[in-house]
């Protein structure tokens, strides 16, 4: 089979599992502790404006509704963990997801924290590393931990993968 087919599967399979592992931990914070996660209907606001020209706002919520933004934003929510995934499996190769390791993964989950610092946060209007926003550096950690959980997500996800559907 083509590599990049095969690369491209486990991609849209580590990254779904992945982000799933990162919802369940989100899941887990708002049951036990009370704590909110991103409001994935704000993403889908967020990412709905683009094409009309506006990629930063003063704050997403006070933005006009786009029409369906909810599963717009669930949906670029799963993409983006897929495209992680495909980068994580660009960087260590396929024998990666045959033979997964934590620390790459790791690596990974942690390194894409920077995406929501530097682009989404700021775009929806919370400031570089969510510094607009009334506790940064608890915004912070809070994002820090959900790419950790992601991270962690691609090893667990990867690990079933390879026992259930081998490579080789």
């Amino acid at each position: 089979m083509n590599e990049y087919i095969i690369l491209m599967t486990y991609a849209v399979v580590i990254g779904c599992g992945a982000t799933i592992i990162m919802d369940l931990w989100a899941i887990m914070l708002k049951r036990f502790f009370g704590i909110s996660s991103l409001n994935y209907a704000m993403v889908g606001r967020w990412i709905g404006h683009l094409p009309k020209g506006y990629l930063v706002h003063q704050n997403i919520a006070q933005s006009l509704p786009i029409k369906h933004e909810k599963a717009l934003g669930w949906l670029a929510h799963y993409l983006i963990g897929i495209a992680f995934a495909a980068l994580l499996l660009v960087i260590y190769g396929l024998n990666w997801a045959t033979h997964p390791r934590l620390l790459p993964a790791l690596i990974i989950g942690i390194v894409t924290v920077l995406a929501p610092f530097f682009i989404l946060q700021p775009g929806m209007g919370a400031g570089i590393a969510a510094s607009k926003t009334p506790k940064p550096n608890v915004a912070r950690f809070r994002s820090l931990l959900a790419h950790t959980a992601f991270g962690f997500g691609l090893y667990i996800s990867a690990g079933l993968v390879a026992i259930l559907f081998p490579l080789s």
